[in-house]
């Protein structure tokens, strides 16, 4: 006699099916192969520590906006080549203010790349550019050093060149590789936190201020934010994968 089948199961199994079935249906094998690239972008040692600039722009980027929306005022961010930021802030240094702005960073990444997913799967790739052009414009109203300026003006400017001179095609892929970027680039972050909180080496990260402040272990930020930004790559990265052949 068969046994009854675990109701739990068979719903995730039909999920599962139903996935595939869209994904195949989608035929989107370019987009499927931009995901790969992303993922060697991020993984390749090589080229992450070029790109891990392109993150650590989102990443102070959030904690300047939610700053702001916090009330606090915005005092400048510093962008360094080995790739850190520093946003400096002033208010109170205790309250929902300090807290949602400490936490803002690393989910601000996975997020960005979601938005990114998002438009692009509705045939929005130029206004998705534009947008993150604009973004970067506002955010170099703010950078205080040389190399924060460069880096900045270098991703705008090659944003900008892709939104002005591209193809929509070529506008498309850009964008969706873009996405895919900032989804696996957004988790990668929080793995090097864990190991460097591991051999003592970053007592004053968001995770361990944030450990200070609400008196929940550091651990668990790191926990929450990762689990932010699986959900950002499962959701936006099936976004992605339906969207039809480029």
């Amino acid at each position: 006699m068969d046994e009854p089948e675990t109701p739990g199961v068979s719903t995730v199994d039909e999920l599962v099916r139903s996935w595939s079935a869209e994904l195949l249906d989608s035929g989107s094998a370019l987009t499927l192969l931009l995901g790969l690239v992303a993922l060697g972008l991020v993984v390749n040692r090589g080229s992450w520590r070029l790109l891990r600039n392109v993150v650590t722009i989102a990443h102070e980027g959030g904690h300047a906006v939610v700053a702001l929306l916090s009330g606090r005022k915005l005092n400048g961010i510093r962008l360094h080549s080995d790739t850190s930021g520093l946003t400096l802030s002033t208010g109170r240094p205790t309250g929902p203010g300090m807290v949602f702005t400490l936490f803002a960073g690393y989910p601000a990444v996975s997020l960005l790349g979601l938005g990114g997913a998002a438009l692009v799967s509705f045939d929005q790739a130029r206004p998705a550019l534009w947008a993150a052009i604009a973004l970067l414009a506002l955010m170099l109203l703010a950078i205080r050093n040389a190399y924060g300026v460069l880096s900045i003006v270098v991703t705008g400017g090659l944003l900008f060149a892709v939104s002005w001179f591209a193809s929509p095609q070529w506008q498309a892929a850009c964008c969706v590789l873009f996405s895919w970027f900032l989804l696996f680039g957004g988790l990668r972050p929080i793995a090097e936190l864990r190991g460097k909180r591991t051999r003592g080496r970053a007592p004053s990260s968001d995770a361990d201020q944030l450990a200070r402040l609400v008196r929940v272990p550091a651990a668990a930020w790191l926990g929450i934010w990762f689990l932010i930004g699986g959900a950002a790559l499962l959701i936006g990265g099936r976004w992605l994968l339906l969207i039809p052949q480029l």
